[in-house]
């Protein structure tokens, strides 16, 4: 009988290690984390639920962007008084996991337009829509 003290440690060729692109890094860091917190990303509602905190994320990052500041962190000095206002519900359609129902957030001047899910807009953009395949519906 072998056993794994009795081969010798595999060597690994930095040159054959494939190389991941930023967002295959990103992708299988979150699926590591929702791993190790016992998440499930198969089943009825794995993927779904995936794909709904993936866009949430994406557009609470749009909403720091737009507004130059973390959530429940604005300076004291701003010149603005624009904040984030709440959020209203979008359902999101996606060939892949089908219906997902996302909160998109809102700023209280009315002046945030979100990218990645439209305002209005029949579907996502091209970026979104080659990983979740999905229009707006609602």
């Amino acid at each position: 009988m072998v056993t794994s003290g009795d081969m010798s440690p595999r060597k690994i060729d930095p040159d054959r290690v494939r190389q991941l692109s930023p967002e295959q890094a990103a992708a299988t860091a979150m699926v590591a984390e929702a791993r190790a917190r016992g998440l499930a990303l198969t089943g009825p509602d794995g993927l779904q639920l995936f794909t709904k905190n993936v866009l949430e994320t994406a557009l609470q990052e749009e909403m720091t962007e737009h507004l130059g500041y973390e959530k429940n962190r604005a300076p004291v000095e701003r010149d603005s008084v624009n904040v984030r206002n709440g959020g209203r519900t979008k359902a999101v359609v996606s060939e892949a996991v089908g219906e997902v129902e996302i909160v998109v957030p809102r700023d209280r001047a009315g002046t945030f337009e979100p990218q990645i899910v439209r305002k209005g807009s029949g579907d996502c953009p091209e970026s979104t829509r080659s990983c979740f395949r999905c229009t707006r519906r609602g």
